[in-house]
């Protein structure tokens, strides 16, 4: 009687569980139903499951596993590695500023109140394949953090630099499915100029000291990560000064608008603490040995930059 009793007496629950499930699965359903059907097949673009066990699997391995498995291990030297890993995210950055501009930026697109085209004309479709390419890209340089792991620069792995690295692609899954162009595009064309810069920075820096000479311009490098965020938080801002502009997700322009001022904001804090606080000099200003940036004991060139993904060091400290 009394195991009856306890089965009759949680019988409810279970039906508000079903219930609760029921009705997530209804809204989840409705949700999907808003997004764009060129995008549902493509790879990663079924459901945002997929992403997270990625993302998931990325946070656990460099916060957890991966430095664990490095304890004891040597660090590796990733020079070549690091040589072409850099290029290659220069050249592919390089293709999507060509295809951004191509798809919209250069072609039409006012800079204002840019709407998103679901149509399946090309320049419609080559967009939203730009798009699609961004967001993968951001898996790609999750090698970022798995480098510094491989290297033991555990220091570098911060807080930051995981989110950012986290945060990305995760919306950007939402921004392929449901608004793949328009104005929501212009912080990723941004992004890629950008990246073009750092990026080549990195691998130029990863040739040794030979090409330092090429590297002048890296003292112009922290004030592109800020000029990147105000034009972004500029431009996206603009929306809520328009009188009237119907684009067709505006929670992506708060999503966007959020994330650019919330990145400035700490970026500045950042060059603050960094910089005129004094607290995370580059090495070279700390040793003073601004003739010798390159250390001949261990191959590896002594400069450290703030990066705008993370506000991390030079990757290839």
């Amino acid at each position: 009687m009394t195991q009856v009793a306890e089965t009759a007496k949680g019988a409810p629950g279970d039906m508000e569980f079903k219930d609760l499930m029921t009705r997530v699965g209804l809204w989840y359903g409705n949700f999907m139903n808003n997004a764009d059907p060129r995008t549902e097949d493509w790879f990663l673009m079924s459901s945002p499951l997929p992403q997270t066990v990625v993302i998931v699997a990325y946070i656990y391995f460099v916060k957890r596993l991966g430095p664990r498995l490095m304890e004891k291990r040597k660090a590796f030297h990733l020079k070549e590695v690091l040589i072409i890993y850099n290029f290659s995210v220069v050249a592919l950055s390089l293709y999507m500023c060509y295809e951004y501009v191509m798809s919209g930026w250069g072609t039409g697109y006012t800079f204002h109140c840019d709407l998103v085209d679901y149509s399946d004309s090309p320049q419609a479709v080559r967009m939203a394949g730009t798009c699609w390419l961004y967001y993968f890209s951001k898996f790609i340089e999750m090698l970022d953090t798995i480098f510094f792991v491989l290297r033991k620069k555990n220091s570098q792995i911060t807080f930051l630099h995981v989110y950012h690295h986290s945060i990305m692609p995760f919306t950007w899954w939402f921004g392929v499915r449901f608004a793949a162009g328009g104005q929501g595009t212009f912080h990723a064309l941004l992004n890629c100029v950008v990246h073009v810069i750092m990026y080549s920075y990195y691998g130029l820096s990863a040739l040794g000291p030979a090409y330092q000479k090429y590297l002048w311009w890296k003292k112009y490098l922290t004030t592109i990560q800020l000029i990147q965020f105000v034009i972004v938080t500029t431009h996206i801002w603009q929306y809520f000064f328009m009188k009237d502009c119907p684009y067709q997700f505006p929670i992506f322009i708060y999503i966007i608008g959020l994330y650019g001022l919330v990145f400035l904001l700490l970026f500045l804090n950042f060059w603050y603490h960094a910089y005129t606080k004094g607290k995370r000099l580059p090495k070279v200003l700390q040793a003073k040995t601004w003739a010798h940036p390159y250390n001949k004991t261990n191959g590896q060139y002594n400069s450290e930059i703030t990066n705008g993904n993370g506000f991390h060091h030079d990757k290839n400290e």
